[in-house]
């Protein structure tokens, strides 16, 4: 598991301070992967909505991005979260 300082812990803090964010890793975690399309669909956003909403949490560490063709498939950062809750349970 990667340590990570208090400035990744607060960004990762506040990418999860939002309840679509969380929302979109309680997606993930129950498909192990999903498309943007795909969670378009489960939430009442607009795509361009929904993909400011991954960027968020990718580049908090919280989840991966792998582009397929003209879609990118969305998985959690397990290393990212383990890490998280390491940090988050330290204090």
């Amino acid at each position: 598991m990667r340590p990570i300082d208090d400035e990744q812990l607060a960004a990762m803090a506040k990418a999860m301070g939002h309840p679509v964010r969380v929302r979109i890793l309680r997606l993930l975690a129950e498909r192990r992967t999903c498309v943007t399309g795909d969670l378009v669909a489960e939430l009442p956003l607009a795509q361009s909505t929904v993909s400011e909403h991954l960027r968020v949490l990718r580049d908090a560490g919280l989840i991966q991005g792998e582009i397929e063709g003209p879609r990118t498939s969305y998985c959690l950062d397990l290393a990212g979260l383990a890490a998280f809750k390491a940090a988050a349970g330290s204090l």
